[in-house]
């Protein structure tokens, strides 16, 4: 199991379509994947458990991954985060 803090850095956060980009790419890997924001946790393969942390502009979070292509999966959804969602 790793896991990786990023900041949301785009307007509007993780909220609506770059939460539906987000677990998209996440449904990609075969590993479990979560988002932590705070003391709370979601799937990051789901849609509704990612809008149910309400994360916004600024807020940082830690994506949390285990299985077999783990460190695959960190990297993607970093990066995806980092550009932007525009990946």
């Amino acid at each position: 199991m790793i896991s990786k803090e990023v900041a949301i850095l785009n307007s509007v956060g993780l909220h609506a379509r770059p939460a539906t980009y987000f677990i998209q790419k996440a449904n990609n890997y075969k590993s479990a994947l979560w988002v932590e924001c705070g003391d709370r946790k979601a799937n990051a393969k789901s849609l509704l458990g990612i809008l149910s942390l309400g994360i916004t502009k600024g807020t940082r979070i830690t994506i949390v991954a285990d299985g077999v292509d783990e460190a695959d999966a960190i990297e993607g959804l970093s990066n995806l985060i980092l550009t932007g969602f525009s990946d």
